[in-house]
């Protein structure tokens, strides 16, 4: 699997083929000034929740690429009438099998509103099992217990989670996160775009490496591939 950062919680999965899409934010963003969104590719886009560091892009990003955008019912709605038509609401507990594998949305506990101060839904994060990996986007949450429940269901080949504290969890409670979802690969997300998120690396990373963790902070604009 083929995983690309453009800033904040902003990801591309390339998986089975297909390139998922997860909560476009890159041009409000300074520290991604150097990403062009006419460039990126999507054939999925999944948008956890409505918060604008979590949706500015994806009208121009889903009415350009014609990518399948998959969130809360509430957001699909909103979309709608942005005029995004190719869309696919879920909620959370429920999965669908789409070309590329099957994605579940599970719970998250965080807050949600669309830009224009309307009703978001309940955030939700994502787990997506195809034939080449399986793994975990979060979105922004806190802590909970119910990640047991994600460690019990299914073996990530790696996760996806906030670590910038004050708006969702921070190092300490990622590191018991990925100890409740039982995975040792993680990628951290919604840190150092604002003044309230920024971290030490070498503490964080440290802090994951003395646990027997790796937590990777991948330079905006960069890829890696992880089996």
């Amino acid at each position: 699997m083929k995983i690309t950062y453009y800033g904040h919680s902003c990801f591309s999965v390339e998986v089975s083929g297909k390139i998922i899409l997860f909560d476009p934010f890159i041009t409000p963003n300074s520290l991604a000034a150097d990403i062009d969104i006419n460039t990126i590719a999507a054939d999925y886009i999944l948008i956890s929740h409505g918060h604008e560091d979590h949706i500015a892009d994806a009208v121009a990003i889903a009415k350009r690429t014609g990518a399948v955008v998959v969130s809360n019912w509430e957001i699909v709605q909103w979309l709608g009438k942005q005029g995004v038509t190719n869309t696919h609401p879920m909620n959370i507990g429920g999965h669908w099998f789409f070309d590329f594998g099957k994605v579940k949305c599970v719970n998250a506990v965080h807050s949600s509103s669309l830009p224009d101060g309307s009703y978001g839904g309940n955030p939700m994060g994502f787990l997506v099992e195809a034939s080449a990996g399986s793994f975990y986007y979060s979105g922004d949450t806190a802590l909970t217990y119910d990640m047991k429940l994600i460690g019990d269901y299914k073996r990530m080949n790696f996760a996806l989670l906030p670590i910038g504290n004050n708006f969702t969890m921070g190092i300490d409670n990622a590191l018991i996160a990925a100890e409740f979802i039982r995975c040792d690969k993680i990628i951290g997300l919604h840190y150092d775009t604002f003044g309230y998120i920024k971290i030490d690396h070498k503490e964080a990373t440290d802090k994951f490496s003395r646990a027997g963790r790796e937590l990777l902070l991948m330079p905006i604009g960069s890829s890696i591939n992880i089996d």
